[in-house]
């Protein structure tokens, strides 16, 4: 019984809450209704449609948050935090203890004719997996102490973002977005990893990530789009930058507003969201400062509502990076990704992707650093959700990882298909609904 815990796990949930700093808020409650003093969302558009940045989700996607009003502010509290033991096998690989994290508050009130939102978005990744971040076979991207990560992802920074979204109303069915943030994402890729349902059960990031959605923590972004409800068009400007590997700093010296992007979002219903976007990055890697990037890709997001209070979500994404320089040749990935949450209890989720890299990507010694090398894995995982206290959840999972290598490479990695995987905690709000509805990812806003 799901309903009844002991006293022990009662205190350990609670002090949990108290360290996402949201103990009193997020105790379980239905959602509460946006005060009347306050415009309902720009053009009916629902808060569940909104994920990282200003990329949109399927209305249906599940939200697992705990809301507050504060005079005529609405609050929303967000937030995960995995406890992972993780084990990467093969001669590259490495075994630790750690935990990969993230927690956010966003304020929104009415503010003239429109709506606007105030963001901030933190993660502890700095200290609780350490500047080379966790194992991770075949990832690449960013620096440690001078030298290309490989074969890890790196954390991510302290400050993930600090942005404010203003959304208004202009004719009966159109609106239009400004979006501005010291840290942000820009309008680049599928909505970001940590915020897509299709992953919210697996605590290891994609390796195609720095080929999809790697700008979600860009210092410097300026979004303005317009949208109906069905479709969104939007263009930022942005510093192409990677962040550098002081992760509590804000990475400015020396950048500028220098790329650009553009992107075009459809929801046909409720339960799809698609996407087809463009960028140019300037100089985004610091160890290859004189090298720019054109991205590219598309993405399909679904969510669909599964038994009672269940749901499955899934997406499939296309990205791809060339260099700005003439010649460049284009590297590919693709992603296929899903969970499914049979009964708010039990969730199986799975991934699996094909990225093309380079041996500079992988530091591959010895060959030129333009060789492309095909790689990919596999995952799948479970969890199971073990307690339930103060509006949080408790899940207990384990999940593993089949990674598939060229011939050419098995002798560093230990193998054509070297293995990986971990066990992990998993903690996170309570799926928020709306009073008398049965529909996942209602925010009763």
């Amino acid at each position: 019984d799901h309903g009844v815990y002991n006293a022990p796990m009662r205190y350990a949930l609670a002090v949990a809450a108290a360290w996402l700093g949201a103990a009193a808020p997020l105790r379980a409650q239905t959602p509460t209704p946006r005060p009347a003093a306050m415009s309902p969302a720009p053009l009916g558009v629902p808060e569940s449609r909104w994920g990282s940045g200003t990329s949109w989700l399927p209305d249906s996607s599940p939200m697992r948050a705990a809301q507050f009003t504060a005079g005529r502010w609405t609050v929303m509290l967000h937030g995960q935090a995995f406890l992972q033991y993780d084990r990467q096998g093969g001669p590259r690989g490495a075994s630790q203890l750690g935990s990969v994290n993230w927690v956010m508050a966003a304020a929104s009130r009415r503010f003239g004719a429109g709506d606007l939102q105030l963001r901030g978005m933190f993660s502890a990744e700095p200290w609780t997996v350490g500047g080379r971040g966790y194992p991770l076979l075949l990832q690449s991207g960013e620096s440690y102490h001078g030298s290309a990560l490989h074969d890890r992802q790196h954390p991510h920074d302290l400050w993930v973002e600090l942005a404010a979204l203003y959304r208004v109303p202009v004719a009966r069915n159109l609106g239009v977005l400004l979006y501005a943030a010291p840290v942000g994402e820009p309008a680049v890729g599928p909505v970001s990893f940590p915020h897509r349902p299709s992953a919210a059960d697996d605590p290891f990031a994609p390796i195609s990530h720095h080929w999809q959605d790697a700008t979600h923590i860009t210092f410097g972004v300026f979004t303005a789009g317009v949208f109906t409800r069905t479709l969104k068009l939007e263009a930022s400007w942005f510093n192409g930058r990677e962040p550098d590997e002081n992760r509590t700093n804000f990475d400015y010296a020396g950048r500028r507003l220098d790329s650009w992007s553009t992107r075009l979002t459809v929801n046909p219903d409720s339960r799809w969201s698609v996407a087809l976007w463009y960028a140019y990055l300037k100089s985004p890697d610091a160890l290859n400062p004189d090298l720019a990037l054109d991205r590219f890709g598309a993405a399909a997001l679904t969510t669909q509502p599964v038994g009672r209070g269940g749901s499955w979500s899934s997406a499939l994404i296309y990205g791809a990076n060339v260099p700005a320089q003439a010649g460049g040749r284009v590297s590919n990935s693709l992603l296929a990704e899903t969970t499914l949450d049979l009964d708010r209890v039990n969730s199986l989720f799975g991934r699996a992707e094909f990225v093309q890299k380079d041996a500079a990507d992988l530091v591959i010694p010895g060959v030129p650093a333009s060789t492309v090398y095909g790689v990919g894995e596999v995952t799948l995982g479970y969890v199971r959700t073990i307690g339930r206290a103060e509006g949080l959840t408790l899940g207990l999972g384990l999940c593993g990882s089949v990674n598939f290598v060229p011939a050419s490479l098995a002798p560093l990695y230990g193998g054509r298909a070297p293995l990986g995987g971990g066990v992990f905690l998993r903690l996170r709000p309570e799926t928020a609904r709306a009073a008398g509805s049965s529909t996942p990812g209602m925010r009763g806003m």
